[in-house]
């Protein structure tokens, strides 16, 4: 590599400038040797150190040190699953909390969205969001397990009931159940809910009132509440191999959905 460089630096300055060869040609070329064999040792250098500190990048995620690294490698390794999930429980459910700080605020205008919470079985996984879903913008998590079913929340403006209920409305305030289900029943199911409600439950939770239904077919279990100014629905489905097997779990899912 040093001769490469020198040759390279004699032919330059003896082309370009023949006055600076002579007495003093070999220490400039010299000087040229030097200044790119220091650029190769500095790449060199740059290489192994991006070597090293890949390296210790790694070691920190395996070895559990802590550091700026170690969050960066969680993120990507836990996308789906953090921020909003906890460590399971001894019956192996976790909790998710909307984080405070996730984005989307459903249109220009609207306040931050209020967090809610549920509990599902350890080996579920958070889903991305497409707005090509039945519910569009509106849905604001997915949830599922390929084995026991599949969950989404879909968060809507309470303006689609009344333009009087202001910015803490009350469920009660929307309607009764059946109007509820009636209006927002579709977009979860993507049909009209006639004859479809097997059974519905009125329940109230730190002074929040919930709708509690159960819909077939498809199968689904469907819990409203409002919230600000907006209307929550957190719909729990699955096929009907899943409904059968693990019909109780689904069911504990959604009666533990809450807005916090």
């Amino acid at each position: 590599m040093g001769t490469t460089v020198f040759g390279c630096c004699s032919f330059s300055y003896k082309r370009s400038h023949p006055q600076l060869l002579g007495s003093n040609g070999f220490s400039r070329t010299r000087a040229c040797a030097q200044d790119g064999g220091e650029r190769a040792s500095d790449g060199i250098l740059k290489r192994r150190a991006a070597l090293v500190s890949g390296i210790s990048l790694i070691s920190s995620s395996v070895l559990g040190f802590s550091g700026e690294g170690l969050a960066v490698v969680k993120q990507g390794l836990l996308a789906g699953r953090i921020p909003g999930l906890s460590e399971p429980d001894e019956q192996g459910w976790r909790t998710y909390r909307r984080p405070d700080e996730k984005s989307g605020g459903h249109g220009v205008g609207w306040s931050p969205i209020i967090p809610y919470s549920f509990s599902i079985p350890q080996d579920w996984e958070e889903v991305p969001v497409s707005i090509a879903d039945l519910g569009g913008t509106e849905i604001d998590l997915r949830f599922a397990n390929s084995k026991q079913g599949r969950l989404f929340v879909i968060v809507a403006p309470v303006l689609r009931f009344a333009d009087n209920l202001g910015d803490n409305a009350k469920l009660e305030l929307i309607g009764p159940p059946d109007k509820v289900i009636s209006a927002f029943g579709p977009e979860v199911i993507g049909e009209n809910v006639e004859g479809k409600v097997l059974s519905t439950e009125v329940a109230e939770h730190s002074g929040r009132t919930y709708y509690q239904f159960e819909l077939e077919p498809p199968h689904v279990l469907i819990t409203a509440t409002a919230a600000g100014n907006r209307l929550y629905l957190f719909n729990v489905t699955a096929n009907g191999l899943q409904w059968k097997r693990h019909y109780k779990d689904l069911k504990k899912i959604a009666e533990s959905f809450r807005v916090v």
